[in-house]
């Protein structure tokens, strides 16, 4: 769930690396960044202006690229090595809803004064960190001052098998509505770190579940083993990142259906719902606050069994909420069917 960018004015002048604390653009790509690189022939230590990658045979190269932006995405005092991880695990989350394997990373990087060598070295740790879990490495990018915020962006690369691609396009009324993992942590990890920042208070007694909810908000899980096991399984499928709501009625829009989401089989966390409560308000909330990066799918009913096994073999928590029929968009349903009215299907930029 993207946070309020705060007021700033910054004088518009290029930032001198001697201000910053940090060493010249090409001094700081070996020291930071070349490593990351290592691992990857096509990379060429990050000496060259390209990267060079060749899919396996029989496969597509897909490509996603995000952004992470300081005061909208992120908050200054989130630790530096989460920033770092986010960024890619958002890229990541995408390729994962699309049936894709990763095989690497550009990074974009615009830096203000204030991120030092400190912080651009932990930065590096949890990037590290994540190329070795998710097997991958950086292979190129570009490094720039700005006067503005900290903005990451991350072109994710990854393949996946001729034809095997899953879209947003493809569902069709009778097919089953699933998600994976929990609906809503990431937003309540948010107002966790804004309540304890304007009050040094919040509703939770359990350490547990702060500590749990914050690290949803700032570490989320790229589904990608369960999302390559969706080939030839989902008919349409979609990270959610905007909001469960919004990015389910993006599948519809595409498709021509209309996807009935039942409130009371959105899956709450214990955290959260000793945050917020639950109820069909909670679970409205939760359902429109974004930054879950789970995976939203459709598949024929008759693929619930093979879905459920797949689920279990890579330990993967799966729930059917609903159903996609003849129609269009999206519609939030009570107990009993009924319609519940929504103003704010989930986050958007503009």
């Amino acid at each position: 769930m993207p946070i309020d960018p705060p007021n700033s004015a910054l004088p518009r002048m290029k930032a001198r690396p001697e201000e910053s604390g940090r060493p010249g653009e090409f001094e700081l790509i070996a020291r930071i960044f070349a490593p990351l690189a290592r691992n990857a022939p096509g990379a060429f230590d990050l000496t060259d202006d390209v990267a060079l990658l060749t899919p396996p045979p029989g496969h597509e190269i897909v490509l996603k690229t995000d952004s992470l932006i300081e005061g909208v995405h992120f908050r200054r005092d989130d630790p530096a090595s989460t920033v770092g991880r986010k960024a890619l695990r958002r890229a990541l989350s995408d390729l994962a809803a699309k049936g894709a394997e990763p095989a690497g990373y550009l990074l974009a990087l615009a830096l203000p004064r204030w991120p030092d060598m400190a912080w651009l070295e932990e930065f590096a740790r949890g990037l590290a960190l994540d190329q070795e879990e998710f097997k991958l490495s950086l292979v190129g990018g570009e490094t720039n001052a700005t006067p503005g915020p900290v903005t990451l962006t991350i072109t994710a690369l990854g393949f996946v098998r001729n034809g095997a691609l899953i879209r947003r396009k493809g569902a069709k009324p009778g097919d089953a509505v699933f998600v994976t993992g929990k609906i809503g942590d990431a937003g309540a990890g948010l107002a966790v770190l804004e309540q304890s920042q304007h009050t040094r208070q919040t509703n939770l007694s359990s350490p547990r579940n702060y500590k749990f909810l914050i690290a949803r908000y700032r570490l989320p899980a790229p589904r990608l083993g369960f999302g390559r096991s969706l080939a030839g399984l989902a008919s349409a499928s979609i990270d959610v990142s905007d909001g469960l709501l919004a990015d389910l009625e993006h599948i519809a829009d595409v498709s021509g259906v209309r996807i009935e989401v039942e409130a009371n089989a959105i899956p709450l966390s214990a955290g959260l719902r000793e945050l917020w409560g639950d109820g069909p308000e909670v679970r409205l909330r939760a359902a429109t606050a974004g930054d879950d990066y789970e995976i939203a799918f459709t598949a024929p009913s008759a693929a619930g069994a093979m879905i459920r096994r797949t689920a279990r073999q890579t330990g993967t928590e799966v729930t059917l909420i609903g159903r996609a029929v003849s129609g269009r968009g999206a519609a939030f349903l009570d107990g009993s069917g009924v319609e519940i009215p929504v103003k704010r299907r989930g986050y958007t930029h503009f």
